[in-house]
């Protein structure tokens, strides 16, 4: 797995640099409606763009999964109910068999 990480992070990280080091001009972004302009290199404007609308990606990918985790927790929820009634069960059954031991059922 750690390979793995390396063989993608290595080469997006060569690709990152060079971009940075292609792209080192001055650009003016400008904020309309707002009188305010900011000089930056283009390789920053370029990047920060990228991740305004990753992490913008992620937050809606994150809000339209809620669905998903409702379900998963009221499963989990669900489960762990189950197993306890099976566990009081196997107990009871246990007790009720006249002191003969009962082995347990397999889950």
């Amino acid at each position: 797995m750690k390979l793995v990480h390396w063989l993608v992070a290595v080469p997006v990280a060569l690709v990152l640099i060079i971009f940075a080091v292609s792209n080192r001009e001055v650009v003016t972004v400008t904020f309309w409606p707002l009188p305010i302009q900011v000089g930056a290199p283009l390789w920053l404007v370029v990047l920060l763009a990228a991740l305004v609308g990753f992490l913008f990606g992620e937050i809606v990918a994150w809000v339209n999964g809620r669905r998903w985790r409702r379900d998963a927790r009221r499963k989990t929820r669900r489960i762990d109910a189950l197993e306890r009634e099976l566990a009081a069960t196997q107990s009871q059954m246990a007790t009720d068999a006249g002191g003969v031991r009962l082995p347990a059922p397999r889950v």
